[in-house]
């Protein structure tokens, strides 16, 4: 019995005890932790929020890219709504009167669960706008106003590059519970990159309501406010005199131009051509339906997004692999008839044979490589043609052909890379020889690059057998810089191979007349320029025109790549783009003034086949 009574008295205690701690939690929950009453009593409080100001934007020289202009964002708190001259808001906003009264009517039917809350009735209103709606506020009981920014761009360049920012939907408040219905989003470039920086933190000032509901004062002086913390400034890697200048080369003309600092792998240009319109950022929404139904796709940017074939520069990859592997030296010749005629073969244009490396590199031999392919895929040492063509792969995706390279880029797409089940699929498993690939001995087939890919191996072949992953930032105080960007990528090809290739590269543009150099236009006296041409086959019309190059030879500044859509030879159109921006970055200014007015002059737009909406 007394064992009985024992327990019965534990179990007393222990309850008294659990409800005692439940009663100290309560008690400190409602009487002392005001910062619990302020968020439980909804009906009691009124949130104002605070949104800061999103973060500049600067170029690597501290011009200013992307700044803010103040907006207003008129509020309505439907609970709070009373009877108001409706046509006197319209003609303050410009609005239909029939459209005021179908969201009234909506509110009216959903006010039990909007409850006390408020939404945008009018957004991004104009300072001037605003004004005229403040003198007459009072008529208008149950709106407010919020202050806003707004993206302004000082600068008339690079709309692509920088992206634009527009309102939170449903399928992204999914997904980022952090943001809330009205709040403004970073979408494509570098606002979308960038957005935990340039976002910054909103706050909110609390106000008291009385038993009517009405706002009374500020909630314990503003002790429980929360200021808002604007957001960080970026400095870009971008030259915005640079990017200026690369968009008017490439206007009225499809492709793209990038531009790399080898040393650091910050771009420097970044164009993607036709682009979209700076001015029209600001404004997107109003903009998008025109912007979006122009057949030539200014959202889309090429440069990061387009697998294109890499046509003729390609040879130098294939050049170095060949290097590696033991099978050619710089003096190693064959000979070329016009052609490659075994099995399809290929045709080559004329130029003086046989030719070695150095030459077959400055007068783009097609014969050359589709000998050197061959003897890569069919080495002896390997098992299989599939085992050599494997190797091929390997040494080829170090130069991050055929994956995403891991740029900043919101849109970057990893291009392709056959693979041995490719072909597998293609003409069935190990039934296909060397002859059957033969096209990805001059960059064709089913390899496809962007031309950030290809500024990436121009940048690579400048730094003699490595770079650093493509990126739009500089380090800062604000931003510190992903390590990512600092780190330098090695290709399997041993750097003692790269100057092999430079030799051709240069005399591709410098060599003298007759020499059947094939990027003598791409010379500017002084400046050393190394490059490779390329004629991208295109079935769907006139031929790419393709350029790769970097600047000098010695402790390069610049590494770029042009392609130009339905633009015929390289040596046509994507040296002279790239060599006059690659002039005007070293010397500030263009002697070249007659190759200059032939570029901006130039409208390539009706060579590009394009499906009309």
């Amino acid at each position: 019995m007394a064992v009985e009574l024992k327990k019965k008295n534990i179990l007393i205690i222990g309850l008294l005890a659990v409800a005692l701690v439940y009663l100290v939690q309560l008690f400190n929950l409602q009487i002392l932790d005001q910062e619990y009453k302020i968020t439980a009593s909804n009906n009691a409080f009124r949130y104002d929020v605070q949104y800061p100001a999103r973060g500049l934007v600067l170029d690597r020289n501290g011009e200013m890219l992307v700044a803010n202009e103040t907006s207003y964002d008129i509020m309505i708190t439907p609970i709070e709504v009373k009877e108001f001259d409706t046509l006197d808001l319209c003609k303050i906003f410009g609005l239909e009167i029939e459209e005021v009264k179908t969201k009234l009517k909506e509110y009216r039917k959903n006010r039990r669960k909007i409850g006390y809350q408020s939404f945008p009735f009018v957004k991004q209103v104009p300072a001037q706008q605003y004004a005229h709606f403040h003198e007459k506020s009072w008529k208008f009981p149950g709106f407010t106003s919020i202050s806003r920014t707004i993206r302004s761009y000082p600068f008339n360049a690079g709309g692509n590059l920088l992206g634009y920012i527009t309102e939170t939907d449903t399928a992204f408040l999914r997904r980022n519970p952090d943001y809330k219905m009205g709040d403004y989003i970073g979408r494509t470039g570098i606002e979308q990159s960038y957005e935990h920086i340039l976002k910054g933190q909103k706050g909110y000032n609390i106000f008291l309501r009385d038993v009517h509901n009405q706002v009374k004062s500020s909630f314990s002086d503003g002790k429980y406010d929360k200021p808002a913390v604007p957001g960080k400034t970026i400095i870009s890697s971008i030259d915005a005199n640079l990017q200026q200048y690369g968009e008017l080369l490439m206007q009225n003309k499809v492709g793209s131009l990038v531009a790399i600092e080898p040393s650091t792998g910050e771009i420097l240009t970044l164009v993607s051509s036709p682009g979209i319109d700076v001015s029209k950022l600001a404004a997107i929404n109003k903009h998008y339906k025109e912007i979006s139904s122009d057949p030539y796709k200014p959202m889309f940017n090429r440069a990061t997004m387009s697998p294109y074939p890499p046509g003729s520069v390609f040879k130098l990859v294939n050049a170095l692999v060949a290097l590696e592997e033991g099978l050619i030296e710089p003096g190693t010749s064959n000979s070329c008839y016009g052609g490659y005629n075994v099995g399809r073969g290929m045709g080559c244009h004329a130029h003086p044979s046989p030719v070695d490396l150095t030459e077959s590199i400055m007068m783009s031999c097609n014969t050359y490589y589709a000998i050197v392919f061959r003897q890569i895929i069919d080495n002896p040492k390997y098992s299989s043609v599939r085992e050599g063509f494997e190797r091929w792969r390997e040494l080829v995706m170090s130069f991050g052909f055929g994956q995403k390279l891991g740029s900043d880029l919101p849109s970057e797409q990893a291009g392709s890379m056959p693979s041995s089940q490719t072909y597998d699929k293609i003409h069935g498993k190990d039934r296909w020889r060397s002859l059957s690939i033969l096209s990805l001995s001059i960059g064709q087939g089913e390899i496809g690059t962007t031309p950030l890919h290809l500024a990436n191996l121009a940048a690579t072949l400048a730094n003699r057998g490595y770079y650093y992953t493509p990126h739009l930032i500089k380090g800062s105080p604000d931003t510190l810089i992903n390590p990512q960007y600092t780190q330098r990528n090695y290709t399997l090809v041993d750097t003692s191979h790269f100057h092999k290739v430079i030799d051709g590269m240069f005399k591709a543009v410098n060599s003298p007349p007759g020499s059947g150099a094939t990027a003598r236009i791409a010379a500017v006296p002084g400046l050393d320029i190394c490059g490779k041409t390329g004629t991208s086959q295109n079935p769907h019309g006139k031929d790419h025109s393709v350029f790769i190059c970097f600047a000098p030879r010695d402790n390069p500044k610049i590494a770029v790549a042009a392609y130009i859509e339905n633009a015929g030879f390289g040596a046509t159109w994507a040296a002279p783009i790239a060599s006059l921006l690659i002039e005007k970055y070293l010397n500030g200014e263009i002697s070249r003034e007659y190759l200059q007015e032939y570029v901006t002059n130039g409208n390539l737009m009706q060579n590009v086949p394009i499906k009309k909406q």
